[in-house]
């Protein structure tokens, strides 16, 4: 991945925009109306999230209809998956405690 996602994924605003997304694809200016900001700001950051990869768009008469791609979130899947798979032994080990208690 060019860009460093957990950078791009940081601004509280981009993974609004990724929630909206996630539920259906929509327009910058159903964006706008969902998260109740500006629609250069919105389009600011969709050109973030287009350019490192996490949504794409399509022309649709007038609108540019914007959706997510999978792929950078599988990334992210797997650079997680070692922390996730260290957490769970710790936990599983703190409830055997407790319940050794």
């Amino acid at each position: 991945m060019p860009v460093d996602a957990i950078s791009v994924l940081a601004e509280p605003t981009r993974r609004r925009i990724l929630d909206e997304l996630r539920l259906a694809e929509r327009s910058v200016g159903d964006l706008v109306g969902a998260l109740g900001i500006s629609q250069p700001a919105v389009s600011k950051h969709l050109k973030v999230l287009r350019e490192a990869g996490f949504v794409t768009s399509r022309t649709a008469a007038q609108q540019r209809i914007y959706r997510l791609e999978p792929e950078p979130f599988r990334e992210l899947e797997s650079w997680l998956a070692p922390y996730r798979r260290l957490w769970n032994r710790h936990l599983d080990a703190l409830e055997r405690h407790l319940e050794e208690s």
